[in-house]
């Protein structure tokens, strides 16, 4: 059984950072595609925030956060994470893991959440004065 579960949130003032954690069961992150997406609040659909695609490794960003924030994956953790770092408020939302096996992104975005298969319960992350 797949799961992923998300660590590191809560609350941090405007600056601050933050790193969140998701480790990963059932699965092995070497042959996935992972990624990152957050709602914000009053939004019903998640926007991509960061994701690593299998084919090529090649990282991707919104705009919004580049240069702030950082991707990675520990293999032999089985675990991926997102460093936050000079948080501002829009930054605030419900933050998702991700793990995608089969899509094949040829280069282009993965920050879709709907090329992603399966994901973590989500964590609160505040960024506020």
């Amino acid at each position: 059984q797949v799961q992923l579960v998300e660590s590191g949130g809560g609350l941090v003032q405007p600056g601050g950072s933050l790193r969140l954690s998701c480790a990963a069961s059932g699965l092995s992150l070497d042959y996935y595609a992972v990624g990152w997406f957050r709602q914000a609040p009053g939004e019903e659909e998640r926007e991509g925030v960061s994701c690593i695609t299998r084919d090529g490794g090649n990282t991707h960003y919104r705009d919004s956060v580049k240069g702030r924030f950082t991707i990675s994956v520990a293999n032999a953790k089985n675990t991926m994470f997102l460093q936050m770092n000079n948080l501002v408020p829009d930054d605030t939302g419900v933050y998702y893991c991700a793990a995608e096996s089969s899509t094949t992104w040829y280069g282009l975005s993965c920050l879709s959440e709907g090329d992603f298969e399966s994901w973590g319960q989500g964590i609160q992350v505040t960024v506020s004065s």
